[in-house]
């Protein structure tokens, strides 16, 4: 199993995680969370446009996806196509377990 993770600067969730229903992966978690990568954010412009202020962090969001091996690949290709910025981080799932089924492996995903 993998764990895709996906920061998205824009709000492009939504378009996401529709491109990923069509491939069937049913879980998505989304968190909102602040920070900054290597540009800084856009430029707030406060008191009638006089004074101009760089956030130093910027909003995000971090979509977390768990997909059996063989779906690595479809489900990154998909979040490709539904968003224009961000990056993917991919991570080996060593075990997975269902709390209420005690199913275990790809079956509790």
């Amino acid at each position: 199993m993998i764990r895709i993770e996906v920061i998205l600067p824009k709000n492009e969730v939504m378009s996401v995680s529709e491109g990923l229903k069509q491939i069937n992966v049913g879980g998505l978690t989304v968190s909102k969370k602040r920070g900054r990568g290597k540009n800084p954010g856009p430029e707030i412009h406060a008191a009638k446009g006089t004074e101009v202020f760089i956030p130093q962090f910027s909003d995000k969001y971090v979509l977390e996806i768990i997909v059996p091996e063989n779906m690595e690949e479809k489900a990154i290709q998909i979040i490709k196509q539904n968003a224009t910025l961000g990056k993917i981080f991919v991570h080996p799932v060593l075990r997975t377990y269902d709390i209420k089924t005690g199913a275990e492996g790809e079956k509790a995903i």
